[in-house]
């Protein structure tokens, strides 16, 4: 074989290589990296803990209940999300008081977000934990789905099922009632909008429809309602005023004041107080 001929063969050989080589470099080229999975976190300070229209803070001196406005809590979470699966778990706390031997709420829950359309679904379970007082216990199954425009706002509709035999102690299972808290469902629909730069409008209405055995002890099913503002301070920090409280005030009462007994003319003087009622809430959130 001549030089020339030799040249011709490498530069021939060489283009076949960088040919094939590119095209291997194609076909063999790592796919996207998968969204690393993501973990976030939350804190608040609320001026008061309501749970559904519910004070979360009642019992006061003698066991008697709290009728002041303020009654502060410390909350705080995690949320950790499984890339862009849909899958997540999370964690949520709070500082409460209203069962004897609890002073905290520990809620554990996990799920599943997709897309259905425009609405973005969510489906998943949440438990209640109350730890030294199992007698709130209470779990459920949920489903949620929001719709998000930048003209009219966010959208939610979400109900939530109970499955536990109790529905936060009202049946009073735990304590050998017989009677089940179980089926107990809850509705929320809430709306946002950013009305101003920073200012989001929040507003909320639900209806809890209690079990059969616990509306035969006298609690009826109720509505709450949950109103205010949000400024965003940025870089996570953010402030929300809002009213809250429900109705049918007059089924959830309990003693704030026992009276005094005179005897053989009875009790002057009880008061009673409800958690139901309506109070303005200050919430300072910082999400990490």
């Amino acid at each position: 074989m001549t030089h020339r001929s030799a040249v011709q063969a490498l530069i021939v050989l060489a283009t076949a290589l960088t040919a094939s080589g590119a095209a291997l470099a194609q076909t063999a080229a790592p796919a996207d990296p998968a969204p690393a999975p993501s973990l976030t976190g939350n804190i608040s300070l609320t001026t008061n803990y309501k749970f559904r229209g519910q004070d979360q803070d009642m019992i006061g001196r003698n066991d008697y209940a709290k009728t002041r406005g303020l009654k502060p809590a410390i909350q705080g979470g995690f949320d950790y999300a499984f890339g862009d699966s849909g899958f997540y778990v999370g964690n949520w706390n709070s500082s409460v008081n209203w069962l004897k031997g609890n002073s905290i709420e520990t809620d554990l829950y996990g799920g599943y977000k997709f897309k259905a359309g425009p609405v973005d679904m969510d489906v998943g379970a949440l438990t209640y934990i109350y730890p030294g007082n199992s007698a709130g216990n209470t779990t459920e199954l949920y489903l949620g789905a929001t719709y998000a425009d930048e003209t009219f706002g966010s959208f939610t509709a979400k109900y939530s099922h109970t499955v536990s035999k109790d529905y936060f102690g009202y049946a009073g299972n735990k304590a050998g009632s017989g009677l089940k808290g179980r089926n107990t469902g809850y509705l929320n629909l809430a709306y946002s909008k950013e009305i101003v730069p920073k200012v989001t409008l929040k507003a909320a209405v639900g209806f809890t429809n209690m079990s059969s055995d616990i509306r035969s002890l006298g609690y009826k099913s109720y509505v709450d309602y949950n109103v205010g503002a949000s400024y965003d301070f940025g870089n996570g920090l953010s402030l929300t005023g809002s009213v809250q409280g429900a109705n049918k005030k007059a089924n959830y009462q309990v003693v704030a004041n026992p009276g005094l007994e005179i005897p053989d003319f009875g009790t002057f003087g009880t008061t009673y107080y409800s958690p139901n009622k309506a109070r303005f809430i200050l919430t300072l959130t910082k999400t990490l």
